[in-house]
């Protein structure tokens, strides 16, 4: 837009005619020309959203197992650290092998991902996802492809549990 706007303010100051009638004209033809453009870039974002999603179809996953707290009931994630590469996909088994219920928390790590589904048992979620709840010895499996690199925060949000250190971090690439 900014281009375009330069544009504009230098034809505009160039005309060797400056008369009102002739500048509403080349306004308005400015103004066609600009939501012209605008349209085709949003009418382009879907179809190119189309495409990559496609494309991370056709990846094969990289396999990740997380444990949500171990069979001491310990309040922790192994592995606590975690990193992804933007535009890889992933599948993350998520295992909860405590007498505990535990959440994997990342609210912010949720929404810079892709999220393909997220299994558990014979149910299969698909859409955005933030919060996951595993309870005593359940297994859930989480594909997705990362999209935004960054750091973010990842916890158990029962009561407790992240204080007492059940807390970790995911770091994406690009």
């Amino acid at each position: 837009m900014k281009i375009y706007n330069h544009l504009y303010q230098i034809v505009i100051k160039s005309l060797p005619f400056s008369t009102p009638a002739w500048l509403q004209i080349l306004r308005r033809k400015y103004v066609i020309l600009t939501l012209l453009l605008s349209l085709n870039f949003i009418t382009a974002t879907p179809a190119m959203a189309a495409n990559k999603s496609f494309d991370f179809l056709k990846q094969p996953a990289t396999e990740i197992t997380i444990s949500l707290g171990n069979s001491a009931n310990e309040l922790k994630f192994e592995p606590n650290h975690l990193e992804f590469e933007a535009g890889k996909r992933y599948q993350l088994r998520l295992t909860n092998p405590s007498q505990l219920k535990h959440y994997f928390t990342a609210k912010d790590f949720a929404d810079g991902i892709w999220t393909q589904k997220v299994e558990a048992g014979k149910v299969e979620i698909k859409g955005a996802i933030s919060e996951l709840e595993l309870k005593p010895n359940a297994e859930a499996e989480w594909i997705f492809v990362p999209l935004k690199s960054g750091t973010y925060g990842l916890r158990c949000s029962i009561s407790g549990h992240t204080e007492a250190g059940m807390t970790g971090e995911i770091i994406i690439k690009n």
